[in-house]
Formats: structure tokens, C-alpha cells, sequence
């Protein structure tokens, strides 16, 4: 019994050695900083952007055809006439492609693939009015396309309180899946499952100024409300695919949240889970605020990892910017010794630090040994959220890892 228990410590032990001691840093980017009127803007080989638009999520992955990498990415049109940003991922996302040889950058725009008409109310499908946070998989020999989507229910949709159009969209935002066997399929519109949603949510309860409201003492789910920010792995041990989302809950603050579902296969259908998932407390007993998760599966170590970001600091007890947390079976999360992935600012080839007011939606580019080679995120160097000007982008991160 002595010799089967320290057996078992010293492989808990090493296994733990995996996680506990891996840092990350990001290298130099290249681009260069450009003035606006009332913004920066950064342009060159490491941002993607694209004039009179808003670039935000993106998510890429190397053809299986050609070799070269594409990235699927959520724009908005800017412009005088335009929604401010805020509004304008709710109003009329769309998503695009663009293709690079590379995955450290250099990409060049493909255009508008989903949701061409943008701002142009449509009710003609489940996902007409906006589609957003885009999430590139390829599972079993063919490629998944996992978003959000929502119409405006209308001004006669049942509500308790008071919402105007954009936030009947918002509160109406559900998860789906767009399947596609090639790259060139997904361009000429060649896709499948995407009819339906994936996922909507099985509770809506909020006190008010909610749209479809739950039966009074509905216990809330963590796909409350809205379901967005899907990022979905393989689960190797028992061969399910696993589906983390975000909702959102009032208690009496808003918050964001976290739960999971599981299939047998990556289109679904998907189980949503009762648990919640990344929950972690601080000493006095609030709640951290995650959000973006980005989950992978490393081999080497036999765990989950995930990069989030940190809205507060709180996590990495330091800085906002993004944080690394890690898993033995994708349901129950911990916090390594050092868990900060990645500060909020960005590293110019010349030395130059740049701080940013947004760095988020993460996305990874894995070598073949499961390593982060490269960090695709949404980003803003100045405040975005009122700006009608176009003036954010999707980096492209190098990664180093630091033993």
C-alpha cells in the first residue's frame, strides 16, 4: 500500500511539473502606430485591418488543401454613419476571410463571406442580424465553424421592462456551427448545419428589462440569457467534444459566467451542463469576472489549458490582460502558481512598449507539440467603445515559451 501510494505522488507530481512552471511571453510585433484624429491605429505585417471597417475576433487555422492559413474574422462597417462600436457588433457583424503563407501575420482579405448586408434589418434566418466571435475547428476531416447569431424578435416580442432594438438582438444571441468540408466550400457557400442554432439558452432570468423572461424562481443556468464566446475541444479520454460558452447573470450586478456542453460529435448535439465552469473566488468571497476562453488539450501534459482574459487583475493578482488556467478533464479549472499568459500592451521591433485598452477574444495557433506558437486577438490602442472610426484590429502575437 506504501509503495501504490508514493507511486501515485510522484506521477501526481510530475504531472503537475507540466503545468505548474510554464510561463509564456510575447515577442515583438510588426507593425507601426498611426494618429488618427481621436485614435491610434496600429497597421502593418502583425495587424489585420480593414479600411472603413471594424476588425475584431479572429480565428485561424493551415488548409488542409493548400497549406496556407486562412483567418475567419467578424467585421463591422464604420464610418459618420455608422453605430458606434459598442453597438455595431450587435446591430450587424459579419464575417470574413482573409489568407496569409504565414500565421505571424501578413494577411490579405478574402471579404465578406456571412451576413454580406450587415446593418440592413433582416429576419430571414436565426442568425441574419449579426454574426460574431468566429471559431475555427477541424475535427475527423472536416472544418466547423463555431459563432453566435441573432435577429431582432421585433418591437411586439414579449418583454418585462423596457429594451430597445439593440438590446432585443443582444439578449436574443445564440450559438451556432457551420460545416464545411474545404476552404473553398466555406467561400462559394458550400455549408451545412447551420439552419438551426447549435445552443440557445434554457433560462432567461434577470429582474427586468428582459426580453422573454423565465417563470418566477427559475433557477439560473449558466447559459442564462445570452450564449456566446464558443471555444470547443476534444476530449481524447473519452472521445466527447466539449463546448465552453459565456452567459449572463444579475445577482444583482451583472457578471459574466461560464458553462460547458458535451457531444458525442463536434456538430452537435450538445448537452449543456448544469455546473458552472472557470468559477473562482476571492478571499473575501467575490466572484472573478473571466471571459474568452480559448481551450486547448496538450498531449504532452495530459491536461486542458485555457486563456482567458483577466477583466480585472484578479486572477493573475496583478494587471488586467490574459491569464492561463488548466484542467485534468475540462470540468474542474485551476489556477497555476503564475497565471498571467500575457500583459495588456504590445512589443514594437524596436523596443517599444505599447499599452492597449483591449486585448481580448484570444485565439491560438498550436505547433505539432500542442505549444502556442502564435496569439490572435481582438485589440484597440485607445478607447473603442463610442468610436464610429474603424480604429481596432486583430493582432497576431508571437509566442515564446519560458521554462
Amino acid at each position: 500500500m506504501l509503495r501504490f501510494i508514493l507511486i501515485f505522488c510522484v506521477a501526481l507530481l510530475s504531472w503537475k511539473s507540466n503545468y505548474a512552471h510554464k510561463r509564456y511571453k510575447g515577442k515583438a510585433v510588426d507593425l507601426q502606430i498611426e494618429k488618427w484624429d481621436n485614435s491610434e491605429m496600429a497597421v502593418g505585417y502583425s495587424a489585420f485591418s480593414i479600411k472603413d471597417k471594424f476588425v475584431w475576433c479572429g480565428s485561424a487555422i493551415r488548409s488542409k488543401e493548400d497549406g496556407k492559413y486562412y483567418l475567419f474574422y467578424s467585421a463591422m462597417d464604420s464610418g459618420e454613419n455608422c453605430p458606434p462600436f459598442i453597438d455595431s457588433w450587435v446591430l450587424g457583424s459579419k464575417i470574413g476571410v482573409a489568407v496569409s503563407d504565414s500565421p505571424y501575420g501578413g494577411y490579405k482579405d478574402l471579404g465578406i463571406f456571412y451576413n454580406k448586408d450587415g446593418y440592413i434589418p433582416d429576419n430571414s434566418s436565426w442568425d441574419a442580424q449579426t454574426v460574431h466571435n468566429p471559431h475555427i475547428k477541424y475535427f475527423n476531416g472536416k472544418y466547423y465553424l463555431y459563432y453566435i447569431g441573432a435577429v431582432d424578435p421585433g418591437a411586439n416580442a414579449y418583454v418585462k421592462g423596457h429594451l430597445n432594438r439593440r438590446d432585443r438582438i443582444q439578449q436574443n444571441l445564440k450559438l451556432g456551427v457551420i460545416c464545411f468540408e474545404t476552404i473553398e466550400d466555406f467561400l462559394t457557400g458550400k455549408v451545412s448545419c447551420n439552419e438551426q442554432p447549435l445552443l440557445v439558452p434554457r433560462t432567461r432570468v434577470k429582474a427586468n428589462n428582459v426580453l422573454e423572461p423565465s417563470a418566477e424562481g427559475t433557477v439560473i443556468k449558466p447559459d442564462n440569457l445570452i450564449m456566446v464566446n464558443p471555444s470547443v475541444v476534444y476530449r481524447p479520454s473519452d472521445r466527447k467534444y466539449l463546448l465552453y460558452f459565456k452567459g449572463n447573470v444579475y445577482d444583482p450586478m451583472w457578471r459574466g459566467v461560464h458553462g460547458i456542453a458535451i457531444s458525442d460529435n463536434p456538430e452537435g448535439p450538445f448537452n449543456v451542463q448544469d455546473d458552472y465552469v472557470f468559477e473562482f473566488e476571492t478571499p473575501d468571497g467575490s466572484k472573478l469576472n473571466a471571459e474568452d476562453p480559448f481551450v486547448w488539450y496538450h498531449r504532452k501534459d495530459k491536461c486542458f489549458y485555457a486563456v482567458f482574459k483577466d477583466f480585472t487583475g484578479g486572477f493573475t493578482k496583478g494587471k488586467p490582460g490574459l491569464a492561463i488556467m488548466y484542467s485534468k478533464d475540462g470540468i474542474d479549472w485551476k489556477l497555476p502558481q503564475n497565471s498571467l499568459f500575457m500583459e495588456k500592451g504590445i512589443i514594437l521591433k524596436d523596443g517599444t512598449h505599447i499599452s492597449v485598452d483591449r486585448l481580448e477574444r484570444p485565439q491560438l495557433i498550436l505547433d505539432d507539440n500542442d505549444n502556442p506558437i502564435v496569439l490572435y486577438a481582438a485589440c484597440s490602442i485607445t478607447s473603442v467603445n463610442q468610436k464610429k472610426d474603424g480604429s481596432s484590429f486583430n493582432i497576431q502575437i508571437p509566442i515564446m515559451l519560458q521554462e
